[in-house]
């Protein structure tokens, strides 16, 4: 039997680009859970059988457009506050690289996201401060693939 080849939880990788010059992407610190989701949104139409009119129809769907999220939680570093900060009060969207790298081979996805929400929790008075975020894709987001380093 052979078995998958599978990864980390560390190596899906959410990086924030800078907005001048050259964009530099980094990882904001602190997130230690990630999931990405590609949705694809979808037109629906009846199908009529042709040969029994008085049959149920079929329902036929047509691809319309196509959009990604990303979700992240973890504990809040002080070194990612304005970063997280920045991006959710811009009425910009902000360059973003999602990196989920294999033992052979790291997927990229590169465009520009939105910072949907920020939360900053405190689950106790003695916990520490945690962080969800949600990114919404803002146009094409460009995959590419090439050898793990």
């Amino acid at each position: 039997m052979t078995k998958p080849v599978t990864t980390k939880g560390g190596l899906l990788r959410i990086l924030l680009g800078s907005g001048s010059g050259p964009i530099v992407y980094a990882a904001p610190c602190g997130l230690t859970s990630k999931s990405l989701t590609i949705s694809k949104g979808l037109e629906e139409v009846n199908i009529p059988d042709c040969d029994d009119p008085t049959a149920i129809d079929w329902l036929g769907r047509d691809a319309t457009s196509l959009s990604m999220s990303v979700e992240g939680e973890g504990v809040l570093a002080e070194a990612a506050v304005e970063t997280w900060a920045d991006a959710a009060e811009s009425a910009d969207s902000v360059p973003v690289k999602i990196e989920l790298e294999f033992p052979t081979t790291t997927w990229t996805w590169t465009g520009l996201m939105h910072l949907e929400s920020a939360q900053f929790g405190a689950p106790s008075n003695t916990g520490r401060v945690t962080v969800n975020i949600s990114m919404q894709s803002d146009g094409e987001m460009v995959r590419t693939s090439g050898a793990s380093s």
